[in-house]
């Protein structure tokens, strides 16, 4: 593979009239002074899925008890383990007594009961159990502690400076607190996992079916059912919480993320989410520039088990704007990484693809191999130099 540096540029948007792609997102910077939205929040935010560009905030930094929304953190890491392949939906774990012992929330786990990852996670995502939350967590690291610790690390890998947990499940404990901000962020790295909403978009299932101990889960978050475009994720309610939640909605091709902290009752709560997914929709809009997995390049990997292999979007790519605006002059540049060493594997990072607005960078995004790339064996690159000597001959 060569080493030296590599800095391609494509150009590859000349897209329509005037366009100032933050232009909207700047005016809502001092939303919280304009706009009547979570007026009785303690903290409040509301940001676009792809981008991650802040639509209204209010105190969104300020740290404070999340509830359940904990959870939002205990999902992503359960999904991480899926993806990983340590996991797997059709599994069956074994319930200890000590998820068992949990109070609050829960879908009565009994001590010794075996029960599928799929419906445990269908606990978690709908009743918000924290029986079912400790049972996963204990069969990927080994303890709820373990996995707490790796909890409050994924946070910090994400750049959240003001979350820290004790638990799984956000039952009241001393130093467990977050913000609105944080949770945000929790949910955009969730929601990649595209099957996730699979899980929290259903209103009402039934576990144990066919049996004395069928169970019938309710979902929390009652926006589900009641508000057509959400289909998530996390609501919270402790004495000292109060009401939370982290709703996420999808319409035409924009997803948003809405969350709120500290509402005296969940008909209030439910309204400011309501009113904030509202304004999103009716005031932004977003042009989709690349789907997770388009190919932007190919690189030569003359050492690898593969002699070339393509760099991919390792997300969706969007800008957005407020509504009536168009988009001109929009150009793509990407840059690759100096060295890639063997091996490569799919999702990890080997360069950054930059969207350019003139002059100004927009948008800077990961890019990934589409697929992994290992070492070639000894006979492989035997092979590959006698061919390039009939080549040359």
């Amino acid at each position: 593979m060569n080493k030296s540096s590599i800095l391609l540029t494509v150009i590859s948007f000349l897209l329509f009239a005037s366009f100032t792609p933050l232009a909207g997102v700047d005016a809502a910077s001092d939303a919280e002074n304009e706009l009547e939205l979570a007026e009785d929040a303690k903290s409040a935010i509301l940001i676009e899925q792809d981008t991650g560009t802040i639509l209204f905030d209010r105190n969104p930094h300020e740290k404070l008890p999340p509830a359940s929304m904990t959870k939002i953190m205990t999902l992503l890491l359960i999904m991480e383990a899926i993806d990983e392949g340590t996991l797997s939906l059709d599994e069956k774990i074994r319930v200890s007594e000590n998820a068992a012992s949990m109070g609050g929330s829960q879908i009565f786990l009994e001590a010794g009961e075996e029960m599928s990852v799929t419906d445990l996670l269908k606990g978690v995502a709908v009743a918000s159990a924290n029986d079912a939350s400790v049972a996963l967590a204990e069969r990927i690291a080994g303890s709820e502690q373990a996995f707490v610790k790796a909890m409050n690390e994924k946070a910090k890998s994400l750049g959240l400076e003001n979350t820290n947990f004790q638990n799984t499940s956000g039952l009241p404990a001393e130093d467990h607190y977050s913000t609105a901000y944080d949770m945000a962020m929790m949910s955009r790295e969730l929601l990649k996992y595209e099957k996730i909403t699979e899980f929290t978009s259903i209103y009402e299932d039934y576990l144990r079916k066919d049996t004395d101990k069928e169970f019938w889960l309710v979902n929390t978050n009652k926006l589900v059912r009641f508000y057509p475009e959400v289909d998530g994720l996390k609501t919270g309610y402790t004495s000292e919480a109060k009401y939370c939640l982290a709703a996420t909605a999808k319409k035409d091709d924009m997803r948003v993320i809405a969350v709120v902290l500290g509402y005296e009752n969940s008909k209030a709560r439910n309204a400011a989410v309501s009113s904030m997914l509202d304004y999103a929709f009716n005031q932004f809009e977003t042009e989709k520039l690349y789907d997770k997995g388009d190919v932007v390049t190919e690189i030569s990997t003359l050492k690898g088990d593969r002699k070339k292999t393509n760099i991919i979007t390792a997300s969706p790519i969007s800008t957005i704007h407020t509504k009536g605006q168009k988009l001109e002059d929009l150009t793509t540049e990407y840059e690759l990484m100096e060295e890639i060493d063997l091996p490569i594997e799919q999702g990890d990072k080997v360069g950054t693809l930059f969207i350019k607005n003139g002059e100004e960078i927009i948008i800077e995004a990961p890019l990934t191999v589409e697929r992994s790339v290992h070492k070639a064996s000894f006979f492989t690159l035997l092979k590959r130099s006698l061919q390039e000597v009939t080549v040359f001959e």
